[in-house]
């Protein structure tokens, strides 16, 4: 069954009955045609590469895929797709899942009468969930691919949303409709630039996907203070590509990476406990700057591989294996930083720490910057309390 109507009906049933998606949302997601906003090729990931699908030739395949589920690569290489099988083929937009849609939208906390601007306008998808709900002259849309932007601009007004949709780099925000009541980014990043704060009026929220180079994975909600700060919470689990000036370039070249000439040693420390544990990667991502970690296995041994730990910055890297039936584990380090000494340390740190989860962090924008905090308890900051009407 490729019914629109039919697909549709299905979507909304699956997330009000696993409690994805708050009354508030219903008519939205009801009344808004997804399919609508999905482009006519979208990319599937077939072993290590990605494998167009185009509607034309595969009406029923698409379609499925435009209600399933599951995220949607809607574009890679920013648009300039290498031939298959380039390795440098890259996601570079996506269509999220709409559980995480959801749920995003639910955690900005928006009621009718509030203007908000979103940044990564993307397939105009989520606008015009915004639209639908606080009307289309209360949402402003920032998208820094003019070809995406243009696509979503025709969606939107194909649609029924005439919103704006502004072609511009979404880290300067977009002025000329400010203050918000909220901004919702649509992509992660590792420093909030400071023109959102200056755009959200005081007592305002600013909702951004954020990690570092370790860690790719947390939702942050900031509140921002009449003082021309911000003090933000993690309130969410999402993995958001970054904005494109803060993207990450982490990379392991085998022929540079050569384990022979290297600095050995061994840990106690499980490969697992620093990369696979969310509340540790988190930690680590927060004490150990520039560290990316990279998963790589071995083809040809079943669970063995190698994890890598790389700081592009100083040509800085180590190595990790990771084998069954083990306690001890080689590492080879290269380079100005002791990178796996680092991660080890900050893993030693958070344990003695009591193994804090992501409810004791705390980010806070200034105009001089951005600093992370671990706070002794979960208690939420007395600005957040203020606009929260606690």
């Amino acid at each position: 069954m490729t019914d629109p109507r039919v697909l549709s009906q299905q979507l909304l049933e699956r997330l009000a009955s696993s409690g994805e998606l708050a009354p508030a949302w219903s008519d939205a997601f009801a009344a808004v045609p997804r399919h609508q906003f999905i482009p006519d090729t979208i990319w599937i990931t077939r072993g290590a590469e990605l494998i167009p699908v185009h509607r034309a030739e595969d009406p029923q395949e698409w379609m499925r895929r435009a209600y399933g589920p599951a995220a949607m690569i809607t574009q890679v290489d920013d648009g300039h797709p290498a031939r298959p099988g380039r390795r440098e083929r890259s996601i570079t937009s996506s269509a999220s899942q709409p559980n995480v849609v959801a749920g995003m939208l639910d955690a900005l906390d928006v009621q009718p009468g509030m203007r908000v601007l979103e940044i990564g306008t993307g397939t105009g998808y989520n606008a015009a969930l915004l639209a639908h709900r606080l009307g289309s002259a209360a949402v402003t849309s920032v998208e820094i691919d003019p070809d995406l932007a243009e696509q979503a601009r025709r969606a939107l007004m194909t649609s029924g949303y005439p919103l704006a949709v502004i072609t511009a780099d979404g880290t300067r925000g977009y002025p000329p409709h400010a203050p918000y009541d909220r901004i919702m980014s649509t992509a992660a990043v590792q420093q909030v630039p400071y023109p959102w704060i200056a755009q959200t009026r005081p007592g305002g929220k600013i909702l951004t996907p954020w990690g570092t180079p370790y860690h790719n994975g947390a939702l942050v909600s900031f509140t921002v203070n009449g003082d021309g700060t911000a003090h933000g919470r993690i309130v969410g689990n999402v993995a958001f590509m970054f904005l494109r000036d803060q993207r990450i370039d982490a990379s392991v070249d085998d022929e540079e990476c050569d384990e022979t000439t290297a600095r050995a040693r061994h840990t106690r420390v499980a490969p697992y406990s620093v990369a696979g544990d969310y509340d540790a990667s988190l930690a680590i991502g927060m004490t150990v700057p520039g560290c990316s970690v990279i998963m790589a296995s071995d083809p040809r041994a079943e669970l063995t591989g190698t994890l890598w730990f790389v700081d592009p910055d100083t040509h800085s890297w180590a190595t990790l294996r990771y084998q069954p039936h083990t306690r001890t584990y080689p590492v080879h380090q290269s380079g100005p930083r002791n990178l796996w000494d680092e991660v080890e340390a900050a893993y030693h740190g958070w344990c003695q720490a009591g193994r804090p989860g992501p409810q004791r962090w705390r980010i806070t924008v200034t105009p001089e910057g951005q600093q992370v905090t671990l706070t002794e308890t979960s208690a939420i900051h007395p600005a957040e309390k203020h606009a929260a009407g606690a």
